[in-house]
């Protein structure tokens, strides 16, 4: 590293600390806070309150319904991202292939993504009424309880997450399918590649630095939701929709377990920093960061 790189290197830490000193103040803290509570025993309206170590922990190893909450974390993570990448991809070559009404197409696309969680979660309460619904209309009439059927229950939670976040993948793709010159697309043309090669070579290969950070971000966003399954389900039927955050907040606020629930959050937060080392390594594999 060259002097100036050194000089340009201690500016650019020092623009940062303000900001990293108010985070370190509002996140380092509270973290610290969760993970000593997750080593007590702390049930208030009892006033247990004492130091159990690895207990809680031991109690989660054993936990089925810990380990279940968190298969279902890493299947609505694993699927919801999936279904959010390929049709994120699919609809910015969509837009960027529209000759007119394209601001129209933006605007529509941008609708979901900018709703409240909550708005969107109760219009999709609406929208799987087992008699009033429209889905069960389009569907063709048959009266489906979407929410309360255990084996439907888990599938219409992904619909609702992926049409929500779908945008934001999207809108990311088709900013650097923008930036992407033609005339690659004209030499490939030219040297007779279909729209198939055309796709897997070149379209592809230059959005996947793009892909892994909108990937990496809405896993991250996947394995901490809690909005649309609390509104939606409330974790049921029978658990099926029960994630960690779910069975955190129960812990925690409902059956006043705060160290249990405090471990079970930081349990969360070890998985999220595990998912987002993995995608770190990634990036810095395809030269995405330094």
């Amino acid at each position: 590293m060259t002097p100036r790189q050194r000089a340009e290197r201690r500016a650019g830490l020092a623009y940062l600390a303000p900001a990293l000193a108010v985070m370190a103040a509002l996140t380092l803290y509270p973290s610290v806070w969760v993970v000593w509570l997750s080593l007590q025993r702390s049930i208030p309206i009892f006033g247990i309150d004492r130091f159990e170590g690895l207990g809680n922990y031991r109690f989660l190893a054993g936990d089925g319904r810990f380990w279940n909450a968190t298969a279902i974390t890493l299947v609505f993570a694993a699927v919801s991202v999936g279904l959010e990448t390929v049709l994120g991809v699919s609809v910015a070559l969509a837009l960027r292939a529209l000759r007119s009404a394209r601001r129209l197409a933006l605007g529509l696309l941008l609708l979901p993504w900018v709703l409240p969680a909550v708005v969107t979660a109760k219009m999709f309460e609406w929208l799987y009424h087992p008699t009033a619904g429209l889905v069960n209309f389009v569907l063709g009439g048959r009266e489906r309880n979407w929410l309360g059927d255990p084996t439907l229950a888990l599938p219409a939670l992904i619909a609702a997450d992926v049409w929500r976040t779908m945008p934001f993948v999207a809108l990311l793709c088709y900013a650097r399918l923008l930036g992407i010159s033609p005339e690659i697309y004209e030499a490939a043309a030219v040297d007779g590649a279909g729209r198939v090669a055309t796709a897997a070579y070149i379209t592809l290969p230059l959005l996947r630095s793009v892909l892994l950070v909108a990937v990496l971000f809405r896993t991250l966003d996947a394995l901490r939701a809690f909005d649309l399954m609390f509104i939606l389900t409330g974790g049921g039927p029978a658990g099926t929709t029960e994630t960690l955050t779910v069975y955190a907040y129960r812990t925690l606020f409902q059956m006043l377990q705060l160290g249990l629930g405090s471990a079970i959050g930081a349990v969360v937060f070890a998985l999220v920093m595990l998912v987002a080392w993995g995608y770190l390594r990634a990036l810095r594999a395809q030269g995405v960061i330094a």
